[in-house]
C-alpha cells in the first residue's frame, strides 16, 4: 500500500495496540468500490481476525455488492470510531483506521460456518444463543460471506483542542 505524508502527523495513529482498540471498539466499516465509471459504498458489520489480518462480513448472495465485487476485488475501507461533536469549539472527536484491501467470497460451508462464528463472538451479547439459532446448514446456502483481506492500516484522530 503506498503511503502517504499526512499533513498533520500529530494526528497520526501509528500504534497498532491503539489502532485494533478502534476496529475493537467499533462495529461498521465502511469500504469504497468502483466497477468502471460506477462508484459504490457499503456499509457492514464485521468480524475481525488479526492473525490473518483480515475482517469477514456477510451479505446477501445476488446483491449489488457482490457483483461488484466479483468484478473488481479491490477496495478502501474505513472504520469511524466517531466520539462526537465539540460544542462551542467547532471541532469532531473521532479516531478512524484506513486500509486498502481485496474481497474473496468463501465457498466452503465450514469456512464461512467459521467466519460467521467469529463475527457472531465479537458481535452478539449471547454468542452460543445467536449461532444455535442462525448457523445451520441450510442459512449457510443462503448467505454470501466475503473476506476482506487488507494490505495495511493508516489511522488518524480528529484534533480536539
Amino acid at each position: 500500500m503506498k503511503q502517504y505524508h499526512q499533513r498533520r502527523p500529530a494526528q497520526v495513529i501509528e500504534d497498532p495496540v491503539e489502532q485494533r482498540e478502534i476496529i475493537d471498539a467499533c462495529v461498521h466499516l465502511t469500504f469504497a468500490m468502483a466497477v468502471g465509471d460506477e462508484p459504490y459504498l457499503a456499509t457492514v458489520n464485521y468480524g475481525y481476525d488479526e492473525p490473518q489480518k483480515c475482517f469477514f462480513f456477510h451479505c446477501h448472495p445476488g446483491g449489488k455488492k457482490v457483483r461488484m465485487l466479483q468484478k473488481q476485488p479491490v477496495v478502501w475501507g474505513q472504520i469511524l470510531d466517531d466520539r462526537g461533536y465539540m460544542a462551542a469549539r467547532c471541532l469532531h472527536d473521532f479516531r478512524t483506521v484506513q486500509f486498502a484491501g481485496r474481497v474473496t467470497f468463501l465457498n466452503d460451508d465450514d469456512q464461512k460456518r467459521q467466519a460467521l462464528f467469529l463475527m457472531i463472538d465479537q458481535l452478539e451479547p449471547d454468542p452460543e444463543a445467536a449461532k444455535a439459532r442462525f448457523v445451520d446448514d441450510a442459512s449457510l446456502g443462503k448467505v454470501a460471506i466475503g473476506r476482506l483481506d487488507v494490505e495495511g492500516f493508516t489511522a488518524k484522530r480528529g484534533k480536539t483542542s
